[in-house]
């Protein structure tokens, strides 16, 4: 099969979908796998190191997109890509389409088929290509979030982890997945007082055994949210619904009552955000005050560290990439139910249901639309 990795073009995206590694299984293999001239130059690899790996580099976008029968990306098509897609081609990548209508339209009008990272399924209904980058926005939460209250970036003056004689910041992780358990453990680690709110008591009662007494765990309900935003000085948006839409859990009323020069964190912007003041944001101009609040709502918070989360990315990605070119996507998908799950747009139909109902579309099981 012919794979192809074009360079990414989001606002300030420096990750690449393969690494040269990767390259290198897929070529050993007999793929071939055309990359982008500098795809990876945000993550320290060159050409040469490609070509090395076994790869064809080529000079432009259109040229990869063109040959492609496999497409793997980072993040989302952006405008300028669409025009570049084939009819029938796969794309595998983070796509995040419930909240993002243009997108759906696009791929819909592009008879593409398109497989989302973050809905592909592991065991215990694990989300193993969404993990790795979870972790890597649950650290970067905190990091940023103590850098924005630091009064020359605008926030109250706070030093996360306090003094001696001087109290630690409060920092509120709404969500105790794995972007909010890792953000519990770095709040944790710098010495700040931390709550999480989550409405899975075995999520909590887990947290509690990791972390102990010195972490408040308290199950999810308005007056608990309502309460704890209010007292927090750093609040992290860690909530997910797969594939779906994120729920608004912080209200503007809520945002109002902080203290001014708060910090709102929201990692589920790429799902809609669930604070009701998110609006996405971009590394080069990542933070706005709305209500006195600074809110960094970053979608590709990742792309800040692009080669640790290129590498771990790739090492989550790689066997199913190499099953998709193994296999071709038909075989692939219906012999993996968890790599099924993946399937959010297939030729003009939309086959994941949380993005069907989050934007009032007609859904087709995906197991129908491989028929």
């Amino acid at each position: 099969m012919r794979v192809g990795v074009p360079a990414e073009i989001k606002n300030q995206e420096h990750r690449v979908g393969l690494t040269p590694a990767s390259v290198r299984e897929l070529s050993a293999r007999g793929h071939e796998v055309l990359v982008q001239s500098g795809a990876g130059a945000g993550i320290g690899m060159s050409d040469e190191a490609y070509r090395s790996s076994g790869a064809i580099v080529r000079d432009s976008a259109a040229e990869v997109w063109a040959a492609g029968d496999l497409i793997v990306k980072v993040k989302e098509p952006q405008p300028a890509e669409f025009a570049l897609m084939r009819r029938g081609q796969v794309l595998f990548t983070y796509l995040h389409l419930a909240p993002d209508v243009e997108q759906v339209r696009r791929l819909l009008a592009a008879d593409v088929v398109a497989i989302a990272y973050e809905t592909v399924r592991g065991p215990g209904h694990s989300l193993p290509l969404l993990s790795p980058m979870s972790e890597v926005a649950g650290c970067m939460a905190v990091q940023v979030g103590a850098h924005y209250l630091e009064h020359q970036a605008g926030g109250a003056g706070v030093l996360l982890g306090g003094i001696p004689g001087v109290e630690a910041a409060r920092v509120l992780v709404l969500g105790g997945g794995v972007v909010g358990s890792h953000a519990v453990r770095v709040a944790m680690g710098m010495g700040a007082q931390v709550t999480v709110i989550d409405r899975s008591l075995p999520q909590l009662r887990a947290l509690d055994l990791e972390f102990g007494s010195r972490l408040n765990t308290i199950y999810s309900t308005l007056h608990a949210i309502e309460s704890q935003v209010a007292a927090a000085d750093l609040v992290i948006g860690a909530v997910l619904v797969p594939g779906g839409a994120a729920p608004k859990l912080v209200s503007r009323a809520m945002v109002r009552g902080m203290r001014a020069g708060s910090v709102l964190v929201d990692v589920a912007i790429d799902q809609g955000g669930c604070f009701e003041t998110s609006r996405p944001t971009t590394h080069a101009s990542p933070v706005y005050v709305e209500e006195g609040v600074l809110h960094y709502c970053v979608g590709n918070m990742p792309g800040a560290v692009p080669r640790t989360a290129t590498a771990a990315l790739n090492n989550a990605t790689l066997p199913y990439v190499m099953a998709l070119a193994e296999k071709g996507y038909r075989r692939a998908l219906l012999e993996d139910a968890g790599l099924l799950a993946g399937l959010n747009i297939h030729r003009g139909v939309v086959s994941c249901e949380p993005v069907a109902v989050a934007q009032g579309l007609p859904f087709q099981p995906p197991e129908q639309v491989l028929r």
